[in-house]
């Protein structure tokens, strides 16, 4: 089991920057994939941008040249750098790590609330 730890959220302006962060409570080196997803109310959750242990990421089409995600298997710690965020962007947003051929090896860390508004 590993346990996940988001911090970063809290209240900002539209325009406004903020970094998450994702503590692994174990080593995450290896073949895994790591991303954030957000989930507004009444709403499904959806992968913001994700990262592969190689370095490969992908984003949302809505944050592309916003949000810039990163990793350092050293610290086990995920990063997400929120720029220009939009009211849209508000939503909890959640750690994932995932191991390929696992449906066991799949974590969540229990998010942490991003608001965007003046």
């Amino acid at each position: 089991q590993v346990r996940l730890v988001e911090s970063g959220g809290g209240l900002v302006q539209p325009g406004g920057s903020l970094r998450l962060s994702c503590v692994a409570s174990e080593s995450i080196f290896g073949l895994n994939t790591m991303g954030w997803y957000r989930q507004a109310p009444g709403k499904e959750r959806e992968l913001v941008a994700s990262i592969t242990s190689g370095g490969l990421s992908v984003y949302a089409d809505s944050v592309k040249g916003r949000f810039t995600i990163s990793r350092d298997d050293g610290k086990k710690t995920l990063y997400v750098q929120m720029n220009s965020l939009k009211p849209e962007d508000t939503g909890v947003y959640y750690c994932n790590l995932k191991w390929p051929f696992s449906t066991v090896m799949n974590y969540w860390g229990k998010g942490t609330l991003v608001t965007v508004s003046s």
